[in-house]
């Protein structure tokens, strides 16, 4: 196998753009999960979320032929720690999510990306430069106002959703890696199965048999999730981790939006300044990123 087989050329662009789409939907999936743990066991919504996410591979594996998605390249330890570790961290978002408000749980998520861009250095050797490191505290500002203290905070939230976000970290190096040698599908194909099976084992003791009303809900966790973790997948093989944890920021508007619609939950002041900074540290990273692209592109062209 040659090179070129097993390595990939970076499409930045259609990595900021996955990374969009993929917070988008995880946005949706916590709305799904934080209404059914008012019932249900976030282990158990874990489980029905990666059990609903694997009907659209088998479908795919075994009606429409696309075997190839079964194949792991040459990272088949690197896939399953990804899996396991994908399975905890899932659920321990859920308890995160079930036990705090959206905006709230979705600020300290944000502080994963404190650890990526040092992550990204240290294990895939990426280069980071001052613009990126710009945007990463430039959000990391935002973060902090809107985290600014205000009424009752839960301090086992805060631990359960610091942990998860440590977790998270972790993932996105993972996936980063992953994807220079195996296709998301492959990636996604095997969370979800292994998130499935390791999620079953406490099953018996945990569940409650879903109503007919929950269960869209329960479609709507697994369908989101699935779509969500295919364009994570894709947005790392695409761009460095430094440049999608950017867009992890983009959940807080989502977030805002879901929770005031929903839960009722209103952004307070200091959310929505931090925002602002949030969102400004997206620009720079967009504007930097499609400047570097046409320099590169203007250089090529003169090349010939």
């Amino acid at each position: 196998m040659t090179s070129k087989d097993t390595e990939h050329q970076d499409d930045v662009v259609h990595g900021m753009l996955a990374a969009l789409g993929a917070f988008f939907m995880f946005s949706l999936m916590s709305v799904f999960a934080k209404l059914l743990s008012e019932n249900h066991s976030v282990i158990e919504i874990g489980f029905y979320r990666n059990l609903v996410a694997t009907l659209p591979f088998l479908i795919m594996i075994f009606i429409f032929g696309r075997r190839e998605i079964l194949v792991i390249r040459s990272q088949p330890a690197a896939v399953g720690f990804r899996a396991v570790l994908g399975a905890v961290s899932l659920v321990t978002t859920f308890a995160a999510f079930s036990i705090m408000p959206m905006a709230e749980t979705t600020v300290l998520l944000f502080t994963a990306s404190l650890f990526i861009p040092v992550l990204g250095v240290v294990f895939l050797r990426e280069h980071v430069g001052p613009y990126r490191w710009a945007a990463v505290l430039i959000g990391f500002v935002g973060v902090t106002i809107m985290a600014s203290p205000a009424g009752n905070v839960s301090t086992l939230g805060i631990m359960v959703a610091l942990a998860a976000s440590l977790m998270h970290a972790t993932l996105q190096i993972v996936l980063r890696y992953l994807g220079k040698f195996e296709s998301p599908e492959t990636v996604t194909f095997y969370f979800v199965v292994v998130g499935t099976l390791v999620t079953a084992l406490p099953l018996p003791f945990v569940a409650v048999t879903p109503t007919l009303d929950e269960i869209p809900l329960f479609l709507g966790v697994g369908l989101t999730g699935a779509a969500g973790q295919w364009l994570i997948s894709v947005a790392f093989r695409n761009a460095p981790a430094a440049v999608v944890t950017v867009f992890n920021y983009t959940g807080i508007i989502w977030a805002m939006l879901f929770g005031w619609m929903i839960f009722d939950d209103w952004p307070l002041p200091a959310v929505l300044v931090g925002a602002a900074v949030v969102i400004g540290s997206n620009a720079l990273i967009i504007w930097r990123e499609t400047r570097l692209r046409k320099v590169t592109g203007a250089r090529i062209r003169a090349k010939f």
